[in-house]
């Protein structure tokens, strides 16, 4: 799909354009599902445009349904400052942390949705809501559609209180979608599982030169004379990027190799500057800590790595994980959540649980490049098979068309 607008031609990545990824039958199938639910109009609401794995997946799944002729908007909430603290809060209790939640927290969390919902006039087909944030708005809508909650966070062990507090939301939902069947819970809605995928065709993913890895290396001042071990997340203490850099200090005792941190501080994360310099004390020759928005970095770290790390203690999914095996790029990852129905222990990566295992496994990978071809190969294998845009947009198409005029979910 392509467009002309003042002497400048704009393209979208269409369905078709996967087509020698996944085949002819696979395409096919995608866009037959596509042009049944043509009419829809399906709205979807997060709390921030970039930064983090949900922004990554609004980007390219959006595009790519409006490309094959259903028209999916997307909308952000804004909020103040003490409104995003409150829900970061809640996001980290979602994930087993601790909160105290107050009366005044309550106040601000539902004034804020409130008053989103004034501006906001969700008339459409089917409205798709994403984590804590927005999670309230439903309770300030007539609701003449199905409502869905797409909560994209590990939820194998929330806080009491919190769950209790949000069920109130959650059960008015007509759906509850998790990454994960493990992630389920006690809630009115009938829940389903799907899993998160990539785009290859977006700047984070597309096929990069070796002359435009380079670029992107220089401009940023990072050595390449020793081999790259790279992390990319949200600086997010559930990233563990401390434990990331002693497992490093630990394996340059045998491997001598280049640490890069890089990451970003979302909008709607109020922790994240604080944790960012806590980070960069840690800096120094051979460890760069980078906070940077540019989806061509991430590629080229991604590329040029010998070896990724997602060393999360919680993660809901992980997109890194996946955008890194895309590249043929091995990754040891944290024994967690969705990490683990991405890497297969010793087979396409790595599984660890704690700080010496990942500095082991760095070492192996470093020192065996026979071990990072077949890994890589492997996890290259693995995402083409699971975990493309294609195949997410399909499970969602399936969960559309599934919805009876009552707004009751089909069995």
């Amino acid at each position: 799909m392509d467009q002309q607008v003042d002497g400048a031609r704009f393209d979208l990545v269409s369905v078709e354009d996967f087509e020698e990824i996944i085949g002819g039958e696979a395409v096919e199938r995608i866009l037959a599902k596509a042009e049944a639910l043509r009419d829809l109009h399906v709205v979807n609401v997060n709390s921030t445009y970039y930064g983090g794995g949900v922004a990554e997946l609004l980007s390219s799944l959006t595009l790519l349904m409006n490309a094959s002729g259903i028209r999916v908007g997307w909308r952000v909430i804004q909020g103040r400052p003490d409104f995003f603290s409150i829900t970061k809060k809640m996001h980290n209790a979602l994930q087993g942390g601790d909160i105290q939640l107050t009366d005044i927290k309550r106040r601000i969390y539902q004034e804020v949705v409130f008053e989103n919902a004034v501006r906001m006039h969700l008339d459409h087909d089917l409205v798709v809501v994403h984590d804590p944030q927005p999670l309230p708005l439903i309770g300030h809508f007539r609701k003449k559609s199905p409502w869905v909650w797409r909560c994209h966070v590990d939820l194998s062990n929330p806080n009491p209180e919190l769950w209790a507090y949000l069920q109130q939301y959650i059960d008015r939902y007509d759906a509850v979608v998790l990454s994960l069947p493990e992630y389920a819970q006690q809630v009115a809605p009938p829940q389903r599982f799907i899993m998160p995928a990539i785009d290859p065709f977006s700047t984070t993913n597309k096929a990069l030169s070796d002359a435009e890895i380079a670029e992107r290396l220089s401009h940023y001042d990072i050595p390449t004379d020793l081999p790259l071990v790279v992390q990319v997340s949200r600086f997010d203490r559930w990233k563990d990027p401390q434990g990331v850099i002693e497992a490093f200090k630990i394996a340059r005792r045998e491997a001598d190799a280049t640490l890069v941190l890089v990451g970003n501080i979302a909008t709607d994360d109020p922790e994240g500057q604080a944790i960012f310099e806590e980070v960069c004390k840690q800096r120094e020759e051979r460890i760069v800590i980078l906070s940077v928005q540019d989806s061509a970095l991430v590629n080229a770290l991604q590329r040029r790595a010998a070896v990724v790390l997602q060393k999360s203690i919680r993660e809901g999914f992980g997109l890194t994980v996946a955008e890194a095996m895309w590249k043929g790029t091995p990754v040891i990852g944290g024994n967690v959540g969705g990490i683990r129905h991405q890497i297969e222990d010793g087979v396409n990566g790595f599984l660890v649980d704690n700080v010496e295992e990942a500095a082991a496994r760095i070492v192996q990978v470093l020192k065996d490049p026979d071990l990072r071809l077949r890994l890589g190969a492997k996890a290259r294998q693995t995402v083409r098979d699971r975990f493309l845009m294609t195949r997410l947009m399909e499970n969602w198409l399936d969960l559309f068309a599934a919805f009876e005029p009552s707004f009751r979910l089909r069995a």
